[in-house]
C-alpha cells in the first residue's frame, strides 16, 4: 500500500509537466509552472481574448483569493498582504517608505542578492549608512548582528536563504534580536517561501517580500509584500493611485482616504493573469501540505539536498556553505576544481538537466517533486565530465 508521504509526492510530481521533458534543478532561478497554474492562466487568456473585461469581476475575485492564500501560508491577516510585481518592488516600498534621518543605519549580511542591497545603498543620499556583517565560511549567524547595530540602527534586512550559498538563517533568532532592540526587521523571503514554514503569529517579522516565480512555482511578475498591521503607519505611502483608496472604484471620488491595509501600495491595475496563476500555484502547495507551522515539502527538499551533497562529496566537491542542521535549504552550490562551472552547466543542459552558475560554482535547487533518481542522473553526467 502506498504511504501517505509517497501519495502526496506522486500527486505533486504528476502535477509538474516539466518532468516529462527535463530534470529541473533550477527553482532558485525561475521555476516551471504546475499544470493547474498553466490551466488557470490559459483560461484567463481565453477569456481576455474572447469576452474582454466582462470577466474582470471573476479575475479580481481570483486575485483576492491569491491574497487570502498568501496570508494563509504565513499565518498573516489578509489585510497585511499587498500584491506586488516582484520582490524588488516590495523592498523599494519599505526602503523608501521609512522616515529616515541622517545618521541612521541599516544592517545586513554580506552576500545578499542585489535587490536586497542596492535599495539600501541608495539611501546614502539621505544620510543612511548600510553596514554589512561578514559571512563565516558562507554562513550568516544572528549572533553577529549585535556588534554591528547601535542606537541609530533602524532596520535589519536579510535573505531567508542565501541565493548563492543556500545558507538558511535562523529567522526567529534575527526577529527576536530586532524586537528586543527596537529595530525593524525586513525579510527577503524569495528563496524560502513556498517550502519552509513561517508563522507571522509566532515570529515578529515586520516586513517580508517575495516574488512567486521560484519556490512558490508561480509566474514571474506576481509577488507578495507583507506589512505587519502595527507597522502600516510607519511607512510613507508610495505609488499612490486609484487602487490605493477605500473608494477605489468610485473614480469621481476625490478624497485621499487610503485603504487601512497593505493593499494601499497596489496603486493601479494588477497583473491579473500573473496573480491568477500565483493563486493556483499557492493552492497546489497548500494541497501538498504547506502550512505556517509544518511543511512536508521542506523535509523532502532538505533530504534531497543531503543526498546530493553526500554523492557530490564522493566526487571531491566542496560547497559554498556548510550543510548544518536547521540551516540547509533547497539550494546547494558546489565546486569541482577540475571543472569550469559554465561549461558544466552547458553540458548538463545538453543532457536535459537544468542548473545554474552562482557564486563561482554550480548551483542546483531541486523542489520537492524531484527525486533521488534524478540526482543520480545529474551525478552520472558530472562523473562523465570528470573522466
Amino acid at each position: 500500500m502506498q504511504s501517505t508521504s509517497s501519495r502526496w509526492l506522486s500527486t505533486l510530481r504528476l502535477g509538474m509537466p516539466v518532468c516529462q521533458h527535463k530534470v529541473y534543478f533550477d527553482h532558485a532561478a525561475v521555476a516551471p509552472l504546475p499544470e493547474i497554474t498553466r490551466k488557470a492562466i490559459a483560461q484567463w487568456l481565453d477569456e481576455a481574448a474572447t469576452i474582454g473585461d466582462v470577466a474582470w469581476p471573476r479575475w479580481a475575485s481570483a486575485a483576492e483569493k491569491t491574497r487570502q492564500l498568501a496570508a494563509q501560508v504565513i499565518g498573516a491577516d489578509t489585510s497585511e498582504i499587498a500584491l506586488v510585481p516582484n520582490t524588488t518592488t516590495g523592498i523599494g516600498l519599505i526602503a523608501e517608505g521609512i522616515d529616515w534621518r541622517p545618521g541612521d543605519n541599516v544592517v545586513s549580511f554580506a552576500g545578499e542578492f542585489p535587490s536586497n542591497k542596492f535599495p539600501w545603498m541608495n539611501l546614502s543620499a539621505r544620510g543612511v549608512e548600510l553596514r554589512t556583517v561578514p559571512l563565516e565560511s558562507g554562513a550568516a549567524h544572528a549572533d553577529r548582528l549585535a556588534s554591528y547595530c547601535d542606537n541609530r540602527t533602524r532596520l535589519v534586512t536579510a535573505s531567508w536563504v542565501g541565493y548563492a550559498t543556500g545558507w538558511r538563517i535562523d529567522v526567529e533568532a534575527v526577529a527576536r534580536f530586532c524586537q528586543s532592540h527596537g529595530i525593524l526587521f525586513f525579510l527577503d523571503a524569495i528563496q524560502g517561501l513556498g517550502v519552509f514554514p513561517l508563522d507571522m503569529h509566532q515570529c515578529p517579522i515586520d516586513f517580508l517580500a517575495a516574488d512567486g516565480h521560484k519556490w512558490l512555482l508561480g509566474p514571474e511578475g506576481a509577488g507578495v509584500l507583507y506589512v505587519r498591521k502595527s507597522n502600516l503607519a510607519k511607512l510613507r505611502p508610495l505609488g499612490v493611485g486609484w487602487n490605493s483608496v477605500v473608494a477605489s472604484h468610485d473614480f469621481s471620488h476625490s478624497t485621499l482616504n487610503l485603504k487601512p491595509a497593505a493593499a494601499r501600495y497596489e496603486g493601479g491595475s494588477l497583473n491579473l493573469a500573473g496573480f491568477i496563476g500565483l493563486g493556483a500555484s499557492l493552492q497546489f502547495l497548500v494541497d501538498a501540505g504547506l502550512t505556517p507551522s509544518v511543511s512536508p515539502l521542506a523535509d523532502q527538499i532538505v533530504a534531497l539536498g543531503d543526498y546530493a551533497a553526500g554523492r557530490l562529496r564522493e566526487l571531491g566537491a566542496t560547497f559554498l556553505a556548510p550543510r548544518t542542521a536547521g540551516h540547509t535549504s533547497g539550494i546547494l552550490t558546489f565546486l569541482l576544481p577540475s571543472l569550469d562551472p559554465a561549461q558544466v552547466r552547458l553540458k548538463l543542459l545538453d543532457a536535459q538537466i537544468v542548473t545554474s552558475c552562482r557564486g563561482g560554482g554550480i548551483r542546483i535547487s531541486p523542489h520537492a517533486y524531484n527525486t533521488t533518481e534524478e540526482i543520480d542522473t545529474l551525478l552520472e553526467q558530472i562523473r562523465s565530465l570528470l573522466a
